[in-house]
């Protein structure tokens, strides 16, 4: 067990890391931020921060010094460097990153466990394109195998002909056949060292241009009805990987029951309603799970919660926001505003 006041490190300076960072500090911890971007939102709120790139040892091993225990708030930190960290517990451990970090990967390892994904097929050049897509069909959705998120290292193919006049990257990729749906929901759970799990309410999902938008909960009763089965599959991957700290599923509801999307092996953007809608957050209880401390409940502290993801210039809508006495207005002290770009987030109790 990690004693409140030990200092926690953090892979990765963003908004997930910044908010990590705040629950952590209502605990006791303090918190210590690894990135290689010196303008760093999560750092402005820790009391360490070291700027260095992912593969300098020598960074990385100072900052494990620091440390009591470290976690991450991104999937793509690389795996190879964190051999530098030596006996340090990272929590969630490398087995979740090198799974989450390839779409492939992914799919091959929940359909392993009898998850069932979208119709897909791996692709490294034109050829395995065309193969794919007179196997699996269009529409579909082209997407790099690493990295890429929100929309970005995505290409939608409606027809055969679209896939004609593509410039492939000279990285591997994976082709999705389309889903039809009736929603999109994720599942968040929090698992502790010792197998304890704990699931939130499940969001129905909204998204705009690939970037989320806005989660419901509670969520319609399509998502309701398959909820049961999601969690089941959610729990095998987190057992499966021996998974300590939060860990979210995507899902389409279908007809023929929840289809898997993909993990992130962390907190969540669909998650963020859980600060004042639960009696535990998805921030606070990866904490309590990365340092060995009990979790806390994951009950709804309100009838339903509606969280709206403030994108690009929407952030500027902060004084209309705050008129509402009912909102909770959450930015992320980002400097630069661009298209695109998550800047905050609002979250209202239905009471």
């Amino acid at each position: 067990m990690i004693a409140p006041g030990e200092t926690i490190g953090i892979l990765g300076g963003g908004q997930l890391g910044r908010m990590i960072a705040l629950a952590a500090a209502n605990l006791g911890y303090r918190c210590h931020v690894y990135a290689p971007e010196a303008d760093s939102i999560a750092a402005d709120v820790c009391a360490g921060f070291t700027c260095a790139g992912w593969y300098d040892a020598e960074a990385l091993a100072g900052f494990a010094r620091a440390c009591a225990v470290v976690t991450y708030e991104f999937e793509n930190v690389p795996v190879a460097p964190l051999a530098a960290l030596g006996d340090l517990a990272l929590h969630p451990g490398t087995r979740s990153l090198e799974v989450a970090q390839d779409r492939a990967a992914e799919k091959s390892f929940v359909e392993g466990l009898g998850g069932r994904p979208a119709p897909w097929a791996t692709v490294d050049n034109a050829e395995d394109l065309a193969a794919a897509i007179a196997t699996i069909g269009t529409p579909g959705i082209l997407k790099t195998r690493r990295d890429g998120y929100d929309g970005k290292g995505q290409w939608r193919i409606m027809t055969p002909e679209d896939a004609a006049g593509l410039d492939l990257p000279q990285v591997p990729l994976v082709y999705e056949g389309f889903v039809t749906f009736e929603a999109e929901f994720s599942v968040i759970l929090a698992r502790g060292a010792d197998g304890d799990v704990r699931f939130w309410d499940s969001a129905q999902n909204a998204h705009k241009a690939g970037i989320l938008s806005q989660s419901v909960v509670p969520a319609g009763d399509a998502v309701r009805a398959q909820v049961d089965a999601a969690r089941a599959l959610a729990k095998q991957v987190a057992d499966a990987l021996g998974h300590v700290g939060v860990l979210t599923l995507e899902f389409f509801a279908t007809a023929e029951g929840p289809v898997f999307n993909e993990m992130a092996p962390r907190v969540h953007n669909s998650g963020h309603w859980t600060i004042e809608g639960a009696l535990t957050s998805q921030f606070e209880n990866h904490v309590r799970a990365i340092c060995g401390l009990p979790l806390g409940s994951t009950e709804l502290c309100a009838a339903g919660v509606v969280m709206d993801n403030l994108i690009g210039d929407e952030a500027h809508d902060w004084p209309a926001i705050l008129s509402d006495p009912a909102n909770h207005l959450h930015l992320y002290g980002k400097a630069a505003v661009r298209p695109g770009r998550k800047m905050g987030h609002v979250t209202r109790l239905v009471l």
